[in-house]
C-alpha cells in the first residue's frame, strides 16, 4: 500500500466514525507559526500561559519521530438562531437572557471528539500492522489545530483567525492525531493550501464589540469576549463590561456575521443540541439564551450538576455568576418590569457576599439597573 493509499484509508476510516472532514498534514514547519513569538511578545495571550509552550512552534515537537498530523473536523452547528439575529427570537420579555456560545450548548466536545479520535487510533492499528506511536489531542496538546487543518487542506485561516471551509463554514470542532506513521500529505508537494476567500470583507472585524481583531488575521486575546468570560479569572476590566452585552460564556459574533456561515450545514448529532435543566421552581431552562436570573441563583453544587460534561464548567461557578451579573447589568431591565425586584434582590445577596470579585460585579449590575437600596431611618 502506498502512502497515498494509506491516507485514503485514513479518510475513509474518519468518515465511518462520523467525522465531517479529514486531512493529513506533514509534521513540518508551518509558516504561520513563525509569527507566534511576536504575537506572544505583544501580550495577546493574556493569562493563557499554556500558549507559551515551546512545542507549539512545530508539530514535530509534539512527539518524538512524528511524521504526520491527521486533522479531523466535526460540525456542531444547529438550526437555532444566531446571536446577532432578532432579539425577539432569542430574548425573554424582560430582556434578562444571556448568551452561551453555540459550541457549548451540548456535551463537552473534548469528550465527544476524544472518543472518536481514540476509536480512530484503534482502527489505524488494525489497518496498519507495523508498530507506530499515535497521540490524539482535542485542545489539550501543543499542536495548533487550525494551522494544521489549513495545511491538511481543510480550509483557510480567516480574518477572525478561525478556520473556514468553503462548504461547511467555520462551525467545526478540530481534533488531531500526531503519529509516527508515514502518510502522504493531503496536499501535494506543489499544491498550495485552500485559497483565502475572505476577500475585502471585514464584517467580523467591524462587528467585534471589544475590537479584539486588531488587524486582519490578528486577534488580541485579552480583548476577546471568549477570553474575558472563560479564561480570565479575576475582575473583568470596566471598559469591556458594557461591550460584552449579554454574553455569559464565549462569543459567536465574528462567526455569526460571516457570509460563509449563512448556509452552513446543520449537525445530525444530538450531542451538540442545547441542554435543558430544571430550576428549583420547576421551570425548564435551556442553555440556548439562558435565563440570567436562573444563572445568578445557581449554587456551586447546582453549577457542578447542571454543567457536568459541559464545556461551560471551564469558567467555574464563580466565573459564570460574575459573567451573569454583567449580562444583567446590560439587560436594560427597569423597575416595574417583570422580575426586576427578584433579580435585584439576588444581585444584592451576591453584592453582600465575601467574594470581592462577585460582590463588585453584582454592585456594578445593580448600579446599571438603577437599583436604590433602602436605607433604614
Amino acid at each position: 500500500m502506498t502512502n497515498g493509499e494509506r491516507t485514503g484509508r485514513v479518510i475513509e476510516i474518519s468518515r465511518a466514525l462520523g467525522f465531517d472532514l479529514c486531512g493529513v498534514a506533514p509534521a513540518g514547519e508551518f509558516p504561520e507559526l513563525a509569527n507566534l513569538e511576536e504575537w506572544l511578545a505583544r501580550g495577546y495571550a493574556g493569562e493563557m500561559h499554556y500558549l507559551h509552550d515551546a512545542r507549539r512552534h512545530s508539530p514535530s515537537l509534539a512527539m518524538q519521530n512524528v511524521r504526520s498530523v491527521i486533522v479531523c473536523a466535526l460540525n456542531f452547528n444547529t438550526s437555532l438562531p444566531y446571536s446577532t439575529e432578532s432579539p425577539n427570537e432569542i430574548a425573554s420579555p424582560t430582556g434578562a437572557r444571556g448568551w452561551i456560545s453555540r459550541y457549548a450548548w451540548g456535551d463537552d466536545y473534548h469528550e465527544v471528539l476524544g472518543e472518536k479520535l481514540d476509536a480512530m487510533v484503534e482502527k489505524l492499528r488494525q489497518e496498519f500492522p507495523e508498530p507506530f506511536e499515535a497521540r490524539a489531542y482535542v485542545d489539550t496538546g501543543p499542536v495548533v489545530e487550525r494551522v494544521a487543518a489549513k495545511h491538511a487542506g481543510l480550509g483557510w485561516l480567516a480574518k477572525n483567525t478561525c478556520l473556514i471551509n468553503e462548504n461547511s463554514g467555520s462551525w467545526s470542532f478540530l481534533g488531531v492525531i500526531v503519529t509516527t506513521l508515514e502518510l502522504a500529505a493531503s496536499l501535494g508537494p506543489a499544491e498550495p493550501p485552500p485559497q483565502d476567500l475572505c476577500g475585502n470583507c471585514r464584517l467580523c472585524i467591524d462587528a467585534c464589540p471589544t475590537g479584539a481583531i486588531v488587524e486582519p488575521y490578528v486577534l488580541d486575546g485579552r480583548r476577546c469576549i471568549s477570553y474575558l468570560t472563560i479564561e480570565l479569572r479575576g475582575a473583568i476590566p470596566e471598559e469591556f463590561r458594557e461591550p460584552i452585552g449579554r454574553h455569559v460564556f464565549g462569543c459567536d459574533i465574528c462567526q455569526d456575521v460571516c457570509p460563509w456561515n449563512r448556509r452552513a450545514p446543520v449537525t445530525a448529532l444530538p450531542n451538540f443540541q442545547p441542554r435543558h435543566r430544571d430550576s428549583k421552581s420547576g421551570k425548564a431552562n435551556s442553555l440556548f439564551s439562558p435565563d440570567l436570573e436562573w444563572l445568578i441563583a445557581l449554587t456551586e453544587d447546582e453549577f457542578r450538576e447542571v454543567f457536568r460534561g459541559s464545556p461551560v464548567k471551564r469558567t467555574k461557578w464563580r466565573g459564570l455568576v460574575r459573567n451573569a451579573c454583567i449580562a444583567i447589568g446590560n439587560s436594560q431591565l427597569r423597575q416595574g418590569e417583570p422580575r426586576y425586584d427578584e433579580i435585584c434582590a439576588r444581585l444584592s445577596e451576591v453584592a453582600a457576599s465575601s467574594d470581592a470579585i462577585l460582590s463588585e460585579h453584582a454592585q456594578w449590575a445593580l448600579d446599571r439597573l438603577g437599583f436604590e437600596r433602602s436605607v433604614p431611618v
